[in-house]
């Protein structure tokens, strides 16, 4: 969930299963919990909303992705972020998850490796059997126990984690953004879950110049790293999830001609250097009403009513960025309002921030062979949920989105012979 910075990006899978099948619940956002005025309250009306979606869908394995773990303000968050971790595990509406894993990268002192990015597994203790990919030793293993791996997670072996090289955003003099990557295999269907965070828009003024813009670009170069990554000769292919904080956001340049049609705008310079600081969009009538102010971090447009009513599916024209991936990979309809920027005042739990243009930052994507998996289940049962959560209440800046299905065992074995996870190891 991909926010509070309890989790900055963050995402939530949850999979539930039986002796005949298994279902699997996603969740990704951002979360920027850690570094607003009141952590403990706004941390608690997290874990309500959360553990509400684990009541109703009483999932059997939970995975849950955060990106920006413990905020920007790292250090000083730890102590939250330590609670946070603690309650999850401790919880009574966690106490029939008897098995869990915990991947934090908290050495914020390696430049060159911290990423911030955080992943729970929680699984239920109905589940009898699931495997855990070790990576240097290319075996599954079974899970048994809690275990919590943080500090550096370079020398654990059931993840590969990488983050994002300095030249891919060189105008960002240190940023966490990374993937990290795990394998596991349920009922005997192995799958990878990716742990995402990707380059943001670093100024307004610059996104509106182009179509696409420079950033979306950059967001392109990193998210196809990836999937090249996760598909290369080194291990066996299996479907995949990609889920936390893309950063994806609307084009930038087409949404301000649409919302601004019948408007002028001025342009702003700086006195001393006569670069462009604010651009202002007037109505041609109507006494000159400003209608937009776009600045390098303000996006202050006169209705916001425009990016919830219908939960803003007028604007998914504009979200264009997942376009270039459309053969590798896919996204169920999008029937939620964007999940960024929210307020971060607890009061506001409805309102958008007037930073940025809104936006579906926080996405569930999947493999072409993961998207069977899903509709098969939608096919069956009726069971696919792609949705989001805690519309009504301060989740930080980004709102968690989830996705629910059912997998029947063997489901992802294209073949017999490929899969032997069900081997202790």
């Amino acid at each position: 969930m991909t926010a509070a910075h309890v989790v900055g990006g963050f995402c939530f899978g949850f999979t539930w299963a039986s002796l005949w099948d298994a279902c699997l619940l996603l969740l990704g956002s951002g979360l920027p919990v850690f570094r607003l005025y009141e952590p403990e309250n706004l941390q608690k009306n997290w874990l309500r909303e959360f553990y509400q979606v684990v009541h109703t869908h009483k999932p059997h394995f939970m995975a849950l992705h955060c990106q920006e773990f413990g905020g920007k303000n790292y250090e000083a968050s730890m102590s939250h972020v330590d609670k946070f971790v603690k309650e999850l595990l401790s919880s009574d509406a966690m106490k029939e998850y008897n098995r869990a894993r915990v991947y934090l990268d908290e050495n914020y002192k390696s430049q060159e490796h911290f990423t911030a990015l955080g992943s729970f597994y929680f699984l239920h203790e109905s589940l009898k059997n699931i495997y855990q990919f070790d990576f240097k030793a290319k075996k599954y293993k079974k899970v048994t126990g809690k275990e919590i791996y943080s500090d550096t997670l370079e020398s654990t072996p059931m993840l590969e984690k990488e983050k994002f090289p300095q030249d891919y955003f060189p105008e960002c003099k240190w940023s966490r953004k990374g993937f990290i990557r795990t394998r596991w295999c349920i009922a005997d269907c192995a799958f990878d879950l990716v742990n995402i965070h990707l380059f943001h828009d670093a100024s307004n003024l610059v996104a509106w110049e182009t179509s696409p813009s420079v950033y979306s670009g950059i967001r392109h170069k990193a998210l196809g790293y990836v999937l090249d990554r996760i598909i290369d000769q080194r291990f066996e292919k299996v479907s995949y999830f990609v889920f936390g904080d893309f950063n994806f956001r609307l084009d930038s340049k087409s949404v301000v001609e649409t919302l601004c049609t019948k408007a002028t705008m001025q342009t702003v310079r700086a006195a001393d250097t006569n670069e462009v600081v604010k651009l202002i969009f007037r109505e041609s009538d109507n006494d000159r009403k400003v209608m937009l102010q776009l600045e390098k971090k303000l996006f202050d447009y006169v209705d916001q009513e425009v990016f919830r009513d219908n939960n803003g599916t007028a604007l998914l024209e504009f979200d264009k960025e997942l376009s270039v991936f459309k053969d590798r990979l896919y996204e169920l309809d999008i029937s939620f309002p964007p999940s960024y920027p929210y307020s971060e005042d607890a009061r506001q739990g409805e309102q958008y921030m007037n930073t940025r243009c809104p936006a579906w930052c926080d996405r569930i994507l999947m493999s072409p062979s993961a998207k069977e998996l899903v509709l098969r289940s939608e096919s069956e049962e009726k069971v696919v949920t792609y949705d989001h959560i805690g519309p009504n209440v301060c989740m930080g800046d980004h709102k968690p989105v989830f996705l629910a299905f059912r997998i029947m065992p063997g489901a992802g074995k294209p073949h017999a012979h490929v899969h032997k996870c069900c081997v202790v190891q």
